[in-house]
């Protein structure tokens, strides 16, 4: 019957520690005995992590005694030292078990524990003679000896730890790496051809009733690409610390503003989308994301504003600053929903129409923040606006 895995990992652990060899075999050279060990003690195991065996004892790393049948397991439960002189002249243990069982005349034992206090196990020594080990000298070296043991020992736990870390952080990077492979193909794809397939049949189907379900399987197609796009930027950012822009001079980001609300318009005939978008000068920003800003701005307006009012977009120069504006009509954000707003799976509203993942807000404000630029919410009786501010000298 094999070790379980935590002391497997006790016994490589201590094998790890260059020091042990060198210890034990001072160990024996200090009080003449024959056999010193690293012993784990539990409550019911007796396992030896490091051996130095000159009398034929018989153990090797990752031996084991019957714990009940050792002095160690009385010393776990005292938490105090034990030296014999000579087993046979110690009124206190020329009768016990152990020394008869084992055939030792000279024993001592230190508990090793580390620095945290928890109780590892004892740094031993036996000889089947009589040697003088309850000196103040010799118990003082064992002592420091368990000391720095536990030291190592921590440290090699630490190393460990951090390595197992590293590893599970590849893991998940590979996992991660996957699930990106999958968003961006497995699901795009079929979507893409969904919208495809509808513009198609959009030539095709004439009845009032057949064009309405057109336009609403289209919608969702859209809609689910948008939850994609936004997954695949929010997997990106994490992996890479943000979300990556491409700053340049650009004079086409009111074209791609008003295209922005133009599909909205197409895609939701029935709701008002009203803009003002001046004309600006060249910026430089990241136009596409820029444009996914405000889409994920004007699709939480349209799924969390009143139905009954418009959602107002502006686009314009203010006071040395871009300022980009997404406004809808409604009951204000509860205060202790503000501050949540803008995290990851965060849904203020689980009621609200075309709920997604909660990422809009989020990889809106990612964005913002790529362009060293703000993004703050007003949300007053009747109202809440989006701001997306950029000082233009840093533009």
């Amino acid at each position: 019957m094999g070790l379980p895995r935590h002391l497997e990992l006790d016994v490589r652990d201590i094998g790890q520690i260059d020091a042990v060899p060198s210890i034990l075999n001072l160990v024996c050279e200090l009080t003449g005995m024959g056999f010193a060990a690293v012993a784990r003690v539990t409550e019911d195991r007796w396992v030896a992590c490091g051996v130095l065996d000159k009398i034929g004892f018989g153990l090797q790393p990752g031996g084991e005694l019957v714990v009940q049948t050792t002095i160690c397991d009385e010393i776990r439960d005292s938490g105090k030292l034990v030296t014999i002189d000579h087993v046979s002249e110690d009124p206190a243990f020329c009768a016990h078990h152990t020394p008869a069982m084992y055939g030792f005349q000279s024993y001592i034992s230190v508990p090793l524990r580390l620095p945290d206090g928890e109780f590892f196990g004892t740094l031993c020594a036996i000889d089947p003679h009589p040697h003088k080990v309850s000196t103040p000298e010799v118990i003082k070296s064992f002592e420091l000896w368990a000391q720095l043991i536990a030291f190592h020992l921590q440290g090699v736990r630490k190393l460990a730890t951090s390595e197992a870390d590293l590893q599970n952080e590849r893991q998940k990077s590979q996992l991660r790496e996957q699930f990106i492979a999958v968003l961006g193909h497995d699901l795009r794809s079929p979507l893409a051809a969904i919208s495809a397939g509808m513009a198609i049949l959009d030539d095709e189907v004439r009845s009032n009733e057949g064009r309405h379900m057109l336009q609403l399987v289209n919608q969702s197609a859209q809609r689910g690409m948008g939850i994609v796009d936004n997954v695949l930027d929010f997997a990106r950012g994490r992996l890479g610390g943000g979300i990556p822009c491409l700053h340049g001079d650009e004079f086409a980001l009111q074209m791609v503003l008003k295209q922005v609300v133009a599909e909205f318009r197409a895609a939701h005939p029935a709701r008002q989308i009203v803009d003002a978008i001046s004309d600006l000068p060249p910026l430089r920003v990241d136009t596409t994301r820029l444009g996914q800003l405000l889409s994920n701005l004007i699709a939480n307006a349209l799924s969390h504003g009143d139905e009954t009012g418009p959602v107002r977009v502006v686009g314009r120069m203010h006071e040395g600053e871009f300022e980009l504006a997404v406004s809808n009509l409604g009951a204000p954000i509860p205060e202790d929903k503000r501050q949540q707003l803008f995290k990851p799976f965060f849904r203020g509203d689980a009621r609200a129409r075309g709920e997604g993942l909660g990422l809009g807000l989020y990889i809106a404000a990612e964005i913002a923040r790529a362009h060293d630029a703000r993004l703050e919410l007003v949300s007053e009786q009747g109202a809440t606006t989006f701001f997306f501010r950029m000082p233009v000298a840093q533009a």
